[in-house]
């Protein structure tokens, strides 16, 4: 079988997979940016975002909010979709909250961004995530940032899984995976931070993320 068809079969199942995941319900997130994402983007002079797998949006839209460009990429119609349409309840134009979908091995933007962010960037399947964060590093604007953002275990409420989970990158795993150059990069937080949450039933709960921020600088 050639390469590229093993890939394309990757693709097509990648969008019926998010696909899938949106169309089960009326909104899977709440809606609200990561408190990590907050935390690091807040005192950044606001230029042009990129949030890479943006889901519905909550990310972009604080961004925007905060006087961002921002633009956001995923993957899934039905995700984009529904962004756009919550960009536009909050009166937020195209040129403060743009939302594209795109597989993003398949876009390609001449655009640099001043800061750029993939959130829990994972799928119960095999994709090459390494080859994504790669490519979300040329994506940033000289002076500009990289946060990416993974689930680093599975939430505290969580069961045994019912199919084989990939593995849980560690901040150190991330690095490696974006092979970036010391003389180019800075990492300003390679860490895996704990945050309260509340469990499906109620119950007060945490999540570990990995984080890793890096920036730029020449």
């Amino acid at each position: 079988m050639s390469h590229h068809h093993e890939h394309h079969t990757t693709q097509l199942d990648g969008v019926a997979f998010w696909e899938n995941h949106y169309g089960q319900s009326e909104r899977i997130w709440s809606g609200k940016v990561n408190q990590v994402i907050e935390e690091l983007v807040a005192p950044l002079d606001a230029g042009t975002s990129l949030d890479i797998g943006c889901g519905e949006g909550g990310d972009v839209l604080w961004l925007a909010a905060n006087g961002w460009k921002a633009t956001g990429v995923d993957i899934s119609p039905t995700a984009v979709k529904r962004a756009a349409e919550e960009a536009a309840k909050l009166g937020l134009d195209a040129e403060q909250a743009r939302f594209i979908a795109s597989d993003l091995a398949a876009w390609n933007t001449g655009e640099t961004f001043d800061l750029v962010t993939l959130s829990f960037f994972q799928a119960p399947f095999e994709f090459p995530r390494a080859d994504f964060l790669r490519k979300a590093a040329t994506l940033v604007a000289p002076g500009g940032h990289l946060l990416a953002l993974s689930h680093a275990s599975l939430p505290s409420f969580a069961g045994k899984p019912d199919h084989p989970m990939p593995a849980f990158p560690s901040p150190e795993e991330e690095l490696a995976d974006l092979e970036l150059g010391p003389e180019q990069w800075e990492v300003l937080c390679a860490e895996i931070r704990e945050r309260s949450i509340m469990a499906p039933d109620g119950d007060p709960a945490t999540l570990e993320d990995s984080v890793v921020f890096v920036q730029r600088i020449a």
